[in-house]
Formats: structure tokens, sequence, C-alpha cells
């Protein structure tokens, strides 16, 4: 439950147009979707997927570091970490029982006898869209646990795209396509109050002083 006294009290520490700003962002937030990528070895692509995520307005990024346990690059994210939710998995199987505990449905971003092409994807589902490995791909757990497989159509040579351009064009398809569309897709009220708090907390300097002085003062 969000102590709606306290936020109050940390936005009247913002300015104006932060204030505006937040509010202007979160109206274009989801949670129908999020992103998942898996042991990515190159943190600067984990870490551009994540800009992408807030970008085009997802606010969960979930990431699977079973293999190299590496952090997010700050200076590729470019502050995007204070305005999207990371979630850290250990391993496949528990982000795959969470996710689907969720409601979401599980999307394997891979070429696949049963794929689908970008445009045709059903986007009325909640969806976890994962994205593998730029050497491996997705690991076999993951392809063996997914309800449906999504690929992005391609005309040239190469067959493949890195994971962070991959991941753009289809966060940006899709998220499109969601705010054009009469599904529900929308943070609720009570979402909202989080992120308000969660950024105001992320936008001011010597938070944990003031919040300290603020409820000793009650």
């Amino acid at each position: 439950m969000i102590d709606v006294d306290y936020l109050n009290f940390l936005e009247n520490i913002l300015t104006e147009n932060r204030k505006e700003k937040f509010l202007k962002v979160l109206q274009n937030r989801t949670n129908h979707f999020t992103v998942v990528v898996e042991d990515i070895f190159q943190m600067h692509n984990a870490s551009a997927v994540m800009r992408s995520c807030d970008i085009f307005g997802i606010q969960k990024l979930n990431v699977i570091e079973q293999r190299y346990g590496k952090t997010i690059d700050k200076e590729i994210a470019m502050g995007a970490q204070k305005w999207v939710d990371i979630n850290k998995f250990d391993n496949v199987t528990n982000c795959i029982d969470t996710l689907k505990s969720q409601g979401y449905q599980i999307i394997a971003t891979t070429p696949h006898d049963n794929d689908c092409l970008l445009d045709d994807f059903d986007i009325s589902k909640p969806s976890a869209l994962f994205f593998g490995t730029e050497r491996d791909g997705l690991s076999e757990e993951i392809l063996e646990k997914s309800d449906g497989f999504l690929k992005i159509p391609m005309v040239g040579f190469t067959e493949s795209l890195n994971i962070s351009v991959s991941a753009a064009i289809i966060i940006q398809n899709l998220t499109n396509r969601l705010r054009n569309s009469d599904i529900f897709w929308q943070l609720s009220e009570e979402e909202i109050l989080e992120k308000r708090l969660a950024w105001a907390n992320n936008s001011i300097k010597d938070i944990k002083r003031i919040k300290e002085r603020y409820y000793a003062e009650l």
C-alpha cells in the first residue's frame, strides 16, 4: 500500500516539469508485455535492450544470469535503470514459472517450424518475449517450454540480427500496435502510484536521510 502523503511530500521536492514528465511517461507504460534476456554474453547488448524497454514503454525487464552473472552497463543504459524494473533470475525454470504465474505466455523470439511473423503476432495476450545469447540463441529449455515463436521477416542474405537490434524492432512494433488497439494495456492506478514513488526516490539526492526525517517527524 502506497503512503500517498509521503509521495506528495516527495513530489513537492521535485520540479513541476519533472512531475509532469513522470505522469506523461506513465500514461504510455505497460506490463502487458515484458522482456526477458537470457545469459547475454556482451553486457552492452543487455543495456541497450533496457534502453529500448524504457523508450518504447515496457516497464519490466527480466534478466536470466545463469552462466555469466554480469551487471547492467550503466553507461550504455544511460539512466534507463532508474525507470525500468529489473527482475533477476539465476535459472530459466524459476523465470518461466514466475512469469507464467503472473499470467504471461512464453514467446521465444527465434525462427521455428511453428513461428509467427512479427506483424501477424496476436497482441491480445500478455506475453513474455524471450531473447537469447548472441552466440547460441535461446536455450533448449526455453524453446521446449515456449507457448509460441516469433520472428522478424528478413529478405537479405544475412539471417540474424544483433539481439539489441532485434529487441528494439520487436518492442517498437508490438507496443505501437498495442497503443492503437482496444486492449487494456495501461498500468493500474496502484501501479502508477508505485512508479511515481519509485521514480521520485530515484530522482532525489540523499533520499534515505529525507525519508528518515519525514517519518521521524510524524
